[in-house]
């Protein structure tokens, strides 16, 4: 088993095939210019850049896939693609999509959207005064994105339905856990208390997956601007995505506030609710945090695993490291000492 870097790292040489594919988009008189290398993250890369055309000048983002491997859990952007156009339609806030990438401009996989200003930092989102204005209004606004979001129908995002997670997201998790091949006694003990206690199935929605502080840019006067990182998106239950914003993972020190940092479980499901979302069933909803700390895990397993396996780096490493914080959270939250 093996992982791969899909791109070139060599920025001068993505730098100049980007602008070769503006120009096939756009005319042989397009230019970039402005360029900022904003992230290189796990699985992807961000490059900032102006799309300039005579006195016409838009700012615009690329999300390039710079690491794979034959059991990711992540979607391919070829199918991130069309759930921002779904979800443009549907007026939830995210960057509006430009043009996915394709194999004549040589850069891998991904694709261009519209630049939306927000800062991500959730230190600074959650403890900046600057963006005390903004905290106000999150709750609200993100009850309401999430709302509109479940309420596109499935039957418009079919392309998630052969998604793992969206078929069986416990044995999804179940078959990543072998595949690694690192036994965790802690995890396996988590799988059997969420094999044994599932809840009732209900209908499915159009879940984002990867809702969290971090994933969301946010003004510090407007609040909310775009939901970003489609790559988890699948088909499960309101409480999965509730789930995964309210658990200990995402609160950043603020853990008197459950939902995110933001505000606490309970505001955050009335602002759901009273936004048109689903009824929120409270048993389903703690079996989804619990799962939410079992998959967290995993996600930092994988990490160590490419790290392990072809992709050298010290944060991957690390990965390996956190993964051992997360079952002392996640033996809490079962036991029910951690809410």
């Amino acid at each position: 088993m093996s992982s791969k870097t899909a791109v070139a790292d060599d920025i001068d040489v993505i730098i100049d095939r980007l602008r070769e594919a503006v120009r096939r988009r756009f005319g042989a008189t397009a230019d970039i210019d402005n360029i900022d290398v904003a992230t290189v993250g796990g699985i992807n890369r961000t490059v900032l850049f102006d799309h300039v055309d005579g006195a016409s000048r838009r700012r615009l983002v690329l999300r390039q896939e710079t690491y794979t491997t034959e059991f990711s859990p992540f979607l391919p952007p070829a199918k991130q693609w069309p759930l921002l156009e779904v979800c443009v339609r549907h007026g939830v806030p995210v960057p509006a999509p430009i043009f996915a990438l394709d194999e004549v401009d040589q850069l891998g996989r991904g694709y261009v959207v519209a630049f939306v200003a927000g800062e991500t930092l959730p230190k600074k989102l959650l403890t900046d005064a600057a963006f005390a204005p903004a905290r106000a209004l999150f709750p609200s606004q993100a009850a309401e994105a999430l709302a509109r979001l479940h309420a596109i129908a499935p039957a418009e995002v079919t392309l998630l339905d052969d998604v793992p997670d969206s078929i069986d997201a416990l044995g999804a998790q179940r078959e990543a856990y072998e595949i690694y091949g690192q036994p965790h006694p802690v995890l396996e003990y988590a799988f059997r208390y969420l094999e044994q206690s599932q809840p009732t199935a209900a209908p499915k929605v159009f879940i984002h997956g990867d809702f969290r502080t971090g994933n969301m840019l946010v003004d510090p006067n407007l609040g909310l601007t775009a939901l970003l990182d489609w790559e988890c998106s699948r088909l499960s239950a309101p409480e999965d995505e509730l789930g995964w914003f309210c658990s200990r993972c995402w609160r950043f020190g603020v853990m008197d506030k459950e939902a995110g940092g933001f505000c606490t479980r309970a505001e955050f499901i009335a602002a759901y609710e009273s936004a048109g979302g689903r009824k929120i069933d409270l048993d389903a909803l703690r079996w989804w945090e619990i799962f939410a700390h079992l998959r967290w895990a995993l996600y930092n397993i994988m990490q160590f695993w490419g790290h392990m396996n072809g992709r050298r780096a010290p944060a991957f490493a690390l990965f390996g490291r956190n993964t051992a914080y997360i079952e002392y959270d996640l033996m809490m939250a079962i036991t029910g000492r951690y809410h």
